[in-house]
């Protein structure tokens, strides 16, 4: 094997599974430690993983965009998830948004659906809803320390959502891979994500086909909790296939055509 074809090995690798060890990937190809090593250097200097420790990790497992700049990232996937989730809502619903750009999608479009009942902790999200001043909606925004995400974290967070009983929780994530799951690079809003999951009877999660192979430095849950996860069709087919033998149900939305910004 060429070392090009074995350092593209390796990416595919790092991506599916959320990291990889030198050791494992030196006896899988049958070539030392060192070439291993001068490997993810190369990788690590391209910017397409990061070096820890005895291996290699996704690059950005740590990094945490803010919202703006997040908002203008596949706008047009995130336009036709937030129209495929928005469908699963039904009037009088009681329904928890996390903090995120695709769950501030999904909030515009919940504008005019009667009587929800809105927990989020995301300030954009609670906005939204609220500058609609409708009489018929009740928006609970949790409170606690706010992130690059404008979300709100923390344990004053957490012990409002542990006391709440929801029927549907629209959950925004950072990353998604076989391995580790659901994830984000903050720890305090894994913490919240996690109570929010826990208050939930059903988990539908929204994530564009880039947030795969992508993995934050921590779990919010495994793929298997999902009872419904909804993504866009640029998702490759072999993340399609794992992905539907792993989440209750995996909806598939174009990115173009209705809710598309193509």
């Amino acid at each position: 094997m060429l070392a090009q074809q074995r350092q593209a090995a390796i990416l595919d690798r790092v991506r599916a599974t959320g990291g990889v060890r030198v050791g494992e990937l030196a006896n899988e190809f049958g070539v030392s430690d060192m070439t291993i090593r001068r490997d993810l250097d190369l990788l690590h200097e391209r910017g397409l993983l990061a070096k820890v420790h005895g291996g290699a990790t996704v690059a950005g497992s740590t990094d945490e965009p803010g919202f703006q700049a997040k908002s203008v990232r596949q706008q047009a996937e995130k336009a036709a998830i937030a129209t495929g989730a928005a469908r699963l809502v039904h009037p009088g619903a009681a329904i928890a948004l996390s903090a995120g750009t695709t769950t501030a999608e999904l909030a515009r479009r919940l504008v005019d659906v009667p009587s929800l009942t809105v927990v989020t902790n995301s300030l954009p999200v609670a906005d939204i809803l609220h500058d609609q001043g409708r009489d018929d909606q009740t928006v609970v925004l949790t409170g606690g320390v706010r992130t690059p995400s404008d979300a709100l974290v923390g344990p004053l967070a957490v012990a409002a959502v542990r006391s709440l009983h929801l029927d549907l929780l629209f959950l925004g994530v950072h990353g998604v891979t076989d391995r580790a799951g659901f994830t984000t690079p903050n720890l305090m809003e894994a913490e919240t994500n996690r109570a929010l999951v826990a208050a939930a009877d059903r988990l539908v999660v929204l994530a564009d086909h880039t947030k795969w192979g992508t993995v934050g430095l921590s779990a919010i849950a495994p793929l298997s909790d999902a009872h419904v996860m909804v993504t866009d069709d640029r998702l490759a087919p072999e993340a399609r296939r794992l992905l539907g033998d792993r989440v209750g149900e995996l909806l598939v939305v174009p990115a173009t055509g209705p809710g598309g910004l193509r």
